[in-house]
């Protein structure tokens, strides 16, 4: 049993790892970051903020959302924990974040004049990122710890309308590039984080969290003891 549990925090942390290396790399291919942290991405860079700073501020207030949903429902207190440890792994989560986007540069500008900067390297690397953030995701939900406030929120809403979780997540993603598009265009008068990444990290990151559940989610769940 101990073996089961230290593979099964082996697998959640490596896969939060991952998902934050994801989010990272898909700002830095500047063709459009993901919808679950496009609002905060277009804060920090409109007003220039620390980008992982902003993350965790708007991940606090889908932890809010998420207690305030629970509690109207009258959940469990072992729920209502769950949501209140999502903090602390916000606060985590995001500072991996800040260590990353430190460390790797932005392909069109920090790379400017050199391949790195065209358009097919940022694709490729637009591509990594939506393995990684997929593969990531996967990896911790699959360990049914703490979630990501970001998985977390859909699935409080999912819950509160009755509607599957792939159409909470739909909605959710539809709901955050509106509002980064309202407040790109009321402060910075353009598109502000919105791109061709957006759209393809909306539709990719789906389709490898089920081919990577596929693949190996029997395995990963029986190393860790969960099957």
């Amino acid at each position: 049993m101990k073996k089961q549990t230290l593979y099964r925090w082996i697998f959640y942390i490596a896969g939060m790892v991952l998902l934050a290396l994801g989010l990272t790399l898909n700002t830095k291919s500047e063709l459009g970051v993901s919808p679950i942290i496009s609002v905060s991405y277009c804060v920090a860079s409109i007003w220039d903020f620390n980008f992982g700073n902003v993350t965790f501020v708007q991940y606090c207030i889908f932890v809010l959302v998420e207690l305030v949903i629970h509690l109207a429902r009258k959940a469990k207190r072992s729920l209502l924990l769950m949501d209140v440890l999502q903090l602390p792994l916000s606060l985590i989560f995001t500072r991996f974040m800040n260590l990353f986007s430190a460390r790797i540069p932005s392909l069109a500008t920090d790379c400017a004049g050199t391949w790195a900067a065209s358009v097919p390297a940022r694709l490729l690397l637009l591509l990594a990122a939506i393995v990684l953030t997929g593969v990531g995701a996967a990896m911790s939900l699959n360990m049914r710890i703490v979630p990501n406030p970001g998985d977390g929120i859909v699935q409080a809403l999912s819950d509160c309308t009755g509607k599957p979780v792939g159409f909470a997540k739909n909605c959710f993603d539809a709901l955050n590039v509106i509002l980064t598009t309202a407040i790109g265009f009321a402060a910075a008068g353009q598109w502000v984080g919105i791109g061709i990444g957006t759209l393809l990290a909306v539709l990719g990151v789906g389709r490898v969290i089920a081919l990577f559940q596929h693949m190996f989610q029997r395995k990963i769940l029986q190393l860790s003891g969960i099957a």
